[in-house]
């Protein structure tokens, strides 16, 4: 099988649906479909059932993607190997990280990585740091930024730095006559605080919960037994924060995103304030490029100081 084989197999393994996982690929419908039925008939073994919601796979299906992952990651790693002879003239790097952490956090890196390296090209994987985890065991990137700890990940993790969740309203809000000055022994920059009780009057925008920010924002309100006042649960950490600054509500937020929103008030989350580490991790038991460390080390350098 040549590889862009083994990506179609593993695209249609993953979307569930052969007319998704067309779309990833940017081939027609008809195309993947006649490439499936001809692997299946190569190898005389139907690889996925077909249902009317989709496709998933059969026993024979699950050994032939357990296979092109295998073959996928060893590929990877083979090219690294040759890519290093190029002494970081020319490249990639496969670079995973959540959207909205990515967002405010690797502009910056990517842009004096660019300056340094102009023949590396960084590709970014956008997923949440759950799977990210996957795709490092897999071998599938080369380099990911996790919130720590991880969880199942048995590899080389590096603690990068620590990001702050707290509130962000818009300036003037009415929240602020509860907020005070954020004590000289706390770890947070924010120059104000609050009690996330003084602020249950107002309306608050939440992430889903199956993100970082809408799991912690329910932790709090559970441990302090508090019902807030929101009408929406389920939006995107960046929408939620947008609405939260334009003084709409209060949202939860990084205050990583800060120079984002330089018009907009954090609050810090009470006295001692929420942290949550942030961390670098590699592929276990895999070939680690020159490009990819080097990405790691600019990572170090740029973000040290965030």
């Amino acid at each position: 099988m040549e590889v862009k084989e083994l990506n179609y197999l593993i695209a249609i393994a993953e979307e569930k649906s052969i007319s998704r996982a067309a779309e990833r690929l940017f081939m027609a419908q008809s195309s993947l479909s006649q490439f499936l039925k001809g692997l299946e008939s190569e190898l005389g073994n139907q690889l996925f059932f077909r249902t009317s919601t989709g496709v998933r796979p059969t026993e024979s299906g699950r050994i032939m993607v357990e296979y092109a992952y295998r073959t996928l990651s060893e590929y990877h790693s083979a090219r690294d190997q040759m890519q290093d002879i190029q002494e970081l003239e020319k490249g990639r790097v496969l670079m995973g990280i959540s959207t909205f952490r990515g967002t405010f956090l690797l502009p910056p890196v990517l842009n004096a990585f660019h300056m340094e390296y102009p023949g590396i090209h960084v590709e970014i994987i956008e997923e949440n740091s759950m799977a990210l985890e996957q795709l490092l065991q897999k071998g599938e990137i080369d380099l990911a930024l996790l919130v720590l700890p991880v969880k199942h990940l048995k590899g080389k993790v590096e603690p990068l730095m620590q990001d702050e969740i707290c509130l962000i309203t818009r300036q003037g809000h009415p929240v602020l006559e509860k907020a005070f000055p954020t004590p000289e022994d706390s770890k947070s920059r924010i120059p104000l605080c609050i009690e996330i009780r003084d602020a249950m009057s107002y309306e608050f925008f939440l992430s889903d919960y199956d993100t970082i920010l809408g799991r912690e924002a329910r932790r709090i309100f559970l441990e302090q037994e508090l019902v807030p006042i929101t009408h929406n649960e389920k939006l995107s950490a960046f929408f939620a924060a947008s609405l939260g600054a334009a003084g709409l509500g209060l949202a939860f937020t990084y205050y990583s995103s800060h120079h984002a929103y330089p018009n907009a008030q954090f609050l810090s989350l009470g006295k001692e304030g929420r942290f949550l580490d942030l961390g670098l991790a590699l592929p276990p038991g895999r070939y680690h490029s020159k490009a990819a460390m080097a990405l790691r080390d600019m990572m170090f350098q740029v973000l040290k100081d965030v």
